[in-house]
């Protein structure tokens, strides 16, 4: 899309505890002024064309305004808050997640002229539990530099072992369920590649609590040199292209994801993702560029998956690595280029 006159956009931040979305907004910033457009976070700001609310903020009256001076409010929605709903959490966490809920819900039900919603599950999701009617609304996939996310650099797999890789902003507040999923995933292929490996390396990079990491090395001790663990931390942005091509797969952990930018980075450096088919994963590794498979239970209920299945999909991406990973790379070149996302953007923001 070409852009004239030097547009401004106003980029809404999101409400803190609504989910990581700092990435997309650096992404997005950095796209949009490369366009021309004058960007900013300055809600008070009368002057913009058009807003991006980023999933929720606290300023409703400032939107309120917004929308009576007819400057048109776009509002990009991920999924809603739902782990404290199935686990027990604290009253203070179950209130904070409930909140941010309802922001989000009167942007999109009140203050929004069109929702931007990351992946069709997301739309399916809010409009079966919150069906609203003639509001506008359209999908755009999260997209990153696949010059900077690429399968080449100078960074080796390593050899003699299969290093499983996980990759999330924070493993806790309730994701702890898809860090235990991945450990009993390393577990299983350990037990099936003894004789042609000497471990299967689980590389876990995100903030996890000390005694998780604690409770966790502990119980693998039992499996000996089988299997390991490698707690990476949280790493800048720029040291995950490295990370993600030293990796023979990425296990994404999350239950029912909106759209995760891990999936879509590691797709773009050229590793196969092996995952269950909830939340908007199977609309993201499609074809060969990884195996998507039937999680086995009610995910939204957090029951036990079937890892067996899991497994055997893993051990399939493992056979065949060159032919995985070059679809890997082929699917984000097709869907998940930065270009992509950022004119999809415009076509909204500057109609």
């Amino acid at each position: 899309m070409i852009v004239q006159n030097s547009p401004k956009i106003c980029l809404v931040p999101k409400l803190s505890g609504l989910g990581g979305m700092v990435s997309f907004q650096r992404r997005l910033t950095e796209g949009l002024q490369s366009h021309g457009v004058e960007v900013s976070n300055d809600i008070n700001d009368n002057s913009h064309e058009a807003v991006l609310v980023i999933g929720g903020t606290r300023h409703l009256y400032r939107l309120w305004q917004t929308n009576k001076k007819r400057i048109p409010i776009i509002q990009r929605l991920d999924g809603m808050n739902w782990l404290h709903r199935v686990q027990s959490s604290r009253l203070r966490h179950y209130l904070r997640a409930e909140y941010g809920n309802l922001i989000l819900r009167i942007i999109r039900n009140q203050l929004a002229n069109e929702i931007v919603y990351q992946s069709c599950f997301v739309r399916d999701w809010w409009n079966r539990v919150y069906p609203i009617q003639d509001k506008p609304s359209t999908i755009i996939y999260n997209g990153v530099d696949l010059g900077m996310y690429t399968p080449y650099g100078p960074e080796q797999r390593p050899q003699g072992h299969i290093r499983l890789l996980v990759v999330e902003g924070n493993v806790m507040g309730g994701y702890e369920w898809g860090l235990e999923n991945a450990i009993h995933l390393a577990i299983l292929m350990s037990k099936r590649s003894r004789n042609a490996h000497s471990h299967i390396e689980l590389m876990i990079v995100g903030r996890v609590a000390q005694e998780l990491q604690s409770r966790w090395n502990n119980y693998i001790k039992d499996f000996g040199e089988l299997v390991s663990l490698t707690w990476s931390g949280v790493m800048p942005q720029d040291e995950i292209p490295g990370i993600d091509r030293t990796a023979h797969l990425l296990y994404s952990s999350d239950v029912n994801p909106a759209c995760p930018n891990s999936v879509i980075e590691a797709l773009a450096c050229g590793v196969p993702v092996v995952a269950f088919d909830t939340g908007a994963l199977p609309e993201l590794v499609a074809g060969d560029a990884g195996r998507v498979v039937p999680y086995g239970g009610d995910p939204w209920k957090l029951d036990q998956p079937d890892l067996s299945t899991l497994e055997a999909a893993a051990c399939e991406l493992l056979g065949e690595q060159e032919r995985f990973r070059n679809a890997a790379r082929e699917r984000a070149e097709d869907m998940f280029g930065l270009d992509r996302m950022v004119s999809s953007y415009l076509e909204v923001l500057l109609k």
